[in-house]
């Protein structure tokens, strides 16, 4: 059995929400602020959080950023009526399953949570767009949530996260070919590389594994799945 938390200052849509994942055979626990709900995660460890954006005191970014540093493994989901807001770009940095927009789309949510995984966070370098949203996409519906760069400088920009592996194009801006591997080696020195390129070239640095685009996306989730399957029994 899975257990879940979530977040809404409004108590009668958190429990109709709770009521459909319980109804999957999963236990919910609810809190109505963000420091409820860090109290609850100081307790209990939790497969997932669902967090609203906007709320009193304490905001979904705020909170996911304050959970991390409780749990840092826990996977999280925020709900959204404002989809440009700057807070939810501070959200993202902090490395999310997905976002996903009011009306909340409680299909979509129950498929999230059932496959979201602890320890899961990967980062995607990248600076194709449309590739970059086919990679995080794809990691998402196996349960992985990422946090992206698409250059050299957002590549040293990120933030205090944890992640896992790192999927990384050997051109993007503001460097070297193979920089942002460097960079990441810099900032996190243990971490797996999975590097993704449009050249047959050699990497810079070791490497877990070469794709050359287009690539077969399934060999590539396998590869993702098999260095966190290594990372959880090393834990």
């Amino acid at each position: 059995m899975r257990l879940y938390l979530i977040v809404d200052d409004n108590r009668a849509f958190a429990e109709n929400v709770a009521e459909i994942v319980r109804d999957l055979g999963d236990e919910v626990a609810i809190a109505e602020s963000g420091d409820e709900a860090l109290a609850l995660a100081k307790d209990r460890r939790f497969d997932c959080v669902v967090t609203d954006m906007r709320m009193p005191f304490m905001g979904g970014a705020e909170l996911v950023h304050k959970l991390r540093r409780i749990d840092p493994g826990v996977p999280a989901i925020v709900v959204t009526a404002y989809v440009g807001d700057d807070e939810l770009l501070k959200a993202r940095e902090e490395g999310l399953l997905a976002v996903l927009q009011k009306p909340l789309p409680v299909p979509r949510l129950l498929e999230l949570v059932q496959v979201a995984r602890r320890d899961a966070l990967a980062v995607v370098v990248e600076d194709d767009v449309h590739m970059s949203d086919n990679l995080t996409e794809a990691l998402r519906t196996r349960g992985f949530g990422t946090v992206t760069a698409t250059s050299v400088v957002e590549t040293e920009r990120l933030g205090p996260v944890r992640p896992f592996v790192a999927l990384v194009d050997l051109h993007v801006p503001g460097g070297p070919n193979g920089e942002a591997m460097h960079k990441l080696r810099e900032k996190f020195p243990a971490l797996p590389q999975l590097v993704v390129t449009a050249f047959h070239e050699d990497p810079p640095l070791p490497f877990e594994a070469i794709f050359v685009k287009p690539f077969d996306t399934g060999e590539l989730l396998g590869a993702v799945e098999r260095l966190h399957d290594k990372a959880v029994a090393a834990r």
